[in-house]
């Protein structure tokens, strides 16, 4: 036996080297679940936390933060979680071609239409609504296309983790809808704030 057969590699480690490389690879396409997930959770907390404070549950504030502070700190914050995760996004589709990165492109025209239809819907119907409900329809509408991209998003890349996360942001924007806008804010701060930290650190523990 020539040494170039014994250096050669038994079936078994080509399998697992084949297993190992197969691992990363759907690693690499999924992208980072902390920095998909833990930067919207730190915007929704901070920037809802801080509309909560403004509102209250009452309809009294609970600390001195103007109405155009607490937008802004929501604001700011989903400016710097969008650029975060669009960051993630693009790193993950940089070697994908072909369907993938049609889906891809299609879902990410998808997202950008859904919410400037709530821009359009929210700024004419706002208008005419005392402000807490106001709050309640930008509130209320913009995570209802979260949550509608979100198990779009599950369906079409057969993800059941996206899926049920789009449908967990359903759930909370319907229960706060119904129970007025202090909890509606108070809601999505610990829920969907506090929930999708808790999802991305637990998505990349499980990695």
């Amino acid at each position: 036996m020539t040494s170039d057969e014994e250096d050669a590699p038994s079936p078994e480690e080509m399998l697992r080297v084949i297993q190992e490389q197969r691992v990363a690879t759907v690693r690499w396409l999924r992208g980072d679940p902390l920095l998909l997930y833990a930067p919207w959770g730190v915007a929704w907390l901070l920037g809802y936390t801080a509309l909560f404070l403004h509102y209250g549950l009452d309809g009294h504030p609970y600390a001195p933060i103007s109405l155009s502070q607490a937008l802004g700190v929501l604001m700011g914050a989903q400016i710097v979680a969008g650029a975060v995760s669009a960051f993630e996004i693009a790193r993950m589709s940089g070697g994908v071609r072909g369907h993938q990165s049609a889906r891809g492109t299609m879902y990410g025209y998808g997202w950008l239409a859904g919410m400037l239809l709530m821009i359009i819907i929210g700024v004419r119907l706002s208008m005419i609504l005392p402000p807490g409900e106001a709050a309640l329809l930008w509130g209320g509408g913009t995570l209802m296309v979260v949550a509608v991209m979100y198990m779009a998003g599950g369906a079409i890349w057969l993800n059941w983790e996206m899926f049920f996360i789009g449908a967990w942001v359903a759930a909370v924007d319907a229960v706060g809808v119904l129970m007025g806008v202090g909890w509606f804010l108070l809601l999505t701060a610990v829920l969907l704030g506090g929930g999708f930290i808790a999802i991305g650190l637990w998505l990349r523990r499980r990695r």
